[in-house]
């Protein structure tokens, strides 16, 4: 029974130090913060846009190639961890269908590239 119980040392090692580092990262911002903010920090903020202007204007284009671009980052990560995890198993197919898919990616990329997503000015 304690052969049992000394293999999940380990486990509770890990746990207590991720507590310690989570309440550490939780109570570190009431310490440090800084304590008199302006109007402009308290203001309510939507989407880049005054609160309080025009509900049809038009949207800037850059807001929605910023989206495009995470949608991008967003399905490369989601994608590439199971397949690098499994990737000893799949073979040449799944190794060129990643590829592909890649290439897709980096197309989606090039193209936010061209248009200035990257640029905010």
């Amino acid at each position: 029974m304690n052969e049992l119980l000394a293999s999940y040392i380990p486990i509770a090692i890990f746990i207590g130090i991720s507590l310690v580092i989570g309440l550490a990262l939780l109570i570190a911002p009431f310490a440090v913060a800084y304590k008199a903010p302006d109007s402009e920090k308290l203001s309510a903020f939507e989407c880049g846009f005054n609160a309080f202007d025009d509900a049809r204007m038009k949207f800037d284009i850059r807001f929605y190639l910023v989206s495009i671009l995470f949608i991008i980052f967003d399905l490369e990560v989601a994608f590439l961890f199971p397949w690098a995890v499994s990737f000893g198993d799949m073979g040449w197919f799944g190794f060129w269908s990643m590829m592909v898919f890649l290439a897709v990616l980096t197309v989606g990329f090039v193209y936010e590239w061209k248009k200035g997503a990257l640029e905010w000015e």
